[in-house]
């Protein structure tokens, strides 16, 4: 039997993950897939915690840009990645698994509002639990969220899954010889402004030393490589 490497661990799914082949919103196979993804590591005995994003159905940097009041923008944002994590919720629950949702913001009839002894309450119970609503601010983005919970509830690790294999020296979508990194400092991350993820995100990190890894869940089994191999990705650490 494969064995974990970590008892603890909160993954960062982007928006984007979620719509699979759709241009907008989510993909019910794709729902499938990443539940069966985190059932994966699950049944190993994993703490599972999640952070979803919203890129997917509303993003409120983009909004900001074209003129939207940014604290407004960041709002619906929020709201979206609380749909996100209703989704993910009751695509989890299909496969048996239980599941809580603990958002930033004051949403009572959908959700438990976020408090951190109830959540790691919950996943010594053996339930997963799913952040939604970011840190409840704008101007902080669902990065920031994930680095922050994963802190507050001693996750061991923060995996990040996207939909790139990792950490470039280079953008791969303009640059066909951009070249994979297995592994970063996160000063490397920030003085080269290396964009997977934003910037107090990373210092955020870097402040608590928690071990960042990012990796493309579109490869089935990734997310169980990423936590009983540990060698997948990019990983980021001092």
């Amino acid at each position: 039997m494969t064995l974990p490497r970590y008892k603890r661990i909160v993954l960062k799914l982007s928006g984007e993950a979620l719509m699979g082949d759709l241009g907008f919103g989510i993909s019910p196979d794709m729902l499938k897939y990443v539940a069966e993804e985190i059932r994966s590591i699950f049944d190993l005995g994993v703490q599972v915690a999640s952070v979803v994003g919203g890129g997917n159905i509303f993003r409120g940097i983009a909004a900001g840009a074209y003129g939207m009041d940014r604290v407004a923008a960041d709002h619906m944002g929020m709201l979206a990645t609380l749909i996100n994590s209703l989704a993910l919720q009751d695509a989890l629950e299909k496969k048996g698994i239980p599941t809580r949702v603990q958002t930033a913001i004051s949403t009572h009839e959908l959700a438990e509002p976020y408090i951190r002894r109830k959540a790691i309450r919950h996943l010594e119970k053996g339930r997963v639990v799913i952040f939604a609503a970011g840190m409840g601010s704008p101007y902080f983005t669902t990065d920031t969220a994930a680095v922050l919970r994963a802190q507050e509830i001693h996750a061991e690790i923060l995996l990040k899954a996207t939909h790139i294999d990792g950490l470039y020296d280079s953008d791969p979508k303009t640059n066909k010889d951009a070249k994979l990194i297995k592994n970063a400092t996160y000063m490397e991350v920030l003085s080269k402004k290396l964009n997977v993820m934003d910037m107090t995100a990373i210092s955020l990190a870097m402040d608590n030393n928690l071990p960042l890894m990012i990796f493309n869940v579109n490869t089935k089994g990734s997310v169980k490589r990423a936590v009983c191999d540990g060698d997948l990705g990019t990983r980021i650490n001092n």
